[in-house]
């Protein structure tokens, strides 16, 4: 769900920098942790249809809960708690769009279409936005580069703009209004408007110049369906909150608790990787080093990394591996790999230790 509405971050490098990263960029795969990961989870591979239904559900159910107490509040701490309690839940929900990406058709009956009803056309954040995009930040031969549109060299970038990156963010949900309750429906009537909104606004990306193509074939009718849903929910949104149907304050709190969805999702997208490529091809073994685990006993990531997030180095070695079976995979890998593996480089301890450094990559920068 990574979103980077602005065009105006600086992708100047650091040469110096540029040129230390070289030798992680073709580092040589280690092929004995790839073989291991591969033979000792590959029974993990099937997804358990009961814990997506029940997580995503109770996320949803709690999220949206929480939501309605805050609107109804009439203390401002029971409504800072309760929006708090709604930006984890519909943040836990909401993540699910990335297992979407890697399900495969009818592995789980029925869970794209109920995800999209339930959270991705509410939230504004139909599956669409992210499928076909996160796929090409997983190809091989695309992670790192201008062609990924998940990857910016964050770490080799100017300071200014790691605040730039969070406040797009923040202000993503108004973004969403306008792209699906203006812009959509005017680009019905303008076929250049249409192109621009299918190559500009309709990826949830941080790279500014990545640009979509035009969906073709069953993806075509899907992303049709979802935008055309998105649409009429946002426009009656608009409408009601005008018109009075919707009390201001009420509209204002669930706009505020979007914004915290994506805020908490844009600071965990700031510490999924090193950011510390400067664009050329990597071997799997150096996209792995350049992803994170915060495995346990780290408690916190269950709340700004869940649904496995806080394994993305390893989703990155293993991306069929359905969420709620990385942590098994994380302690068999553990216990079979000998303690120099590399393996271990990629875990590290927590949230703060990993923005500080990528604010000090950014300064030195």
């Amino acid at each position: 769900m990574n979103i980077m509405t602005t065009e105006t971050i600086s992708l100047s490098r650091d040469q110096g920098a540029a040129a230390k990263r070289a030798a992680v960029a073709v580092r040589a795969d280690d092929k004995a942790m790839l073989r291991a990961a591969a033979d000792l989870t590959r029974a993990l591979n099937k997804p358990n249809a009961s814990i997506y239904w029940a997580d995503m559900l109770g996320s949803a159910l709690l999220g949206y809960g929480a939501l309605a107490l805050a609107i109804w509040a009439t203390s401002t701490g029971i409504l800072l708690v309760a929006a708090l309690v709604a930006v984890l839940a519909l943040y836990r929900a909401g993540s699910f769009i990335h297992e979407l990406t890697h399900l495969k058709p009818g592995s789980v009956p029925g869970f794209r279409l109920a995800w999209n009803a339930i959270v991705g056309v509410p939230l504004l954040v139909p599956s669409f936005l992210y499928e076909g995009v996160h796929n090409q930040h997983h190809a091989k031969t695309y992670y790192g580069t201008a062609n990924d549109p998940e990857y910016l060299p964050l770490a080799l970038m100017k300071p200014w703009t790691l605040p730039v990156f969070l406040i797009a963010a923040a202000l993503a949900p108004i973004g969403m209004l306008v792209r699906f309750g203006v812009l959509a429906p005017l680009s019905l009537f303008n076929p250049r408007l249409r192109q621009m909104v299918v190559a500009r606004y309709s990826g949830l990306q941080i790279n500014p110049v990545f640009r979509r193509s035009k969906p073709q074939g069953k993806f075509a009718r899907d992303w049709l369906v979802q935008e055309t849903a998105a649409s009429l929910w946002a426009i009656a949104l608009i409408g009601m909150a005008a018109t009075g149907v919707i009390p201001m304050r009420a509209f204002l709190i669930g706009m505020s608790v979007a914004s915290g969805v994506m805020f908490l999702n844009q600071v965990r997208t700031l510490v999924a990787h090193l950011w510390e490529n400067d664009g050329e091809p990597m071997s799997v073994t150096a996209q792995y080093l350049d992803s994170v685990n915060v495995p346990p006993p780290a408690t916190l990531p269950a709340l700004w990394a869940p649904v496995g997030l806080r394994y993305h180095a390893l989703h990155h070695l293993l991306p069929g591996v359905p969420y709620h079976a990385l942590g098994e995979a994380h302690r068999r890998l553990t216990r079979e790999l000998d303690a120099s593996s590399i393996y271990f480089k990629s875990n590290h301890r927590g949230l703060a230790p990993l923005v500080g450094r990528l604010a000090a990559s950014s300064w030195r920068a």
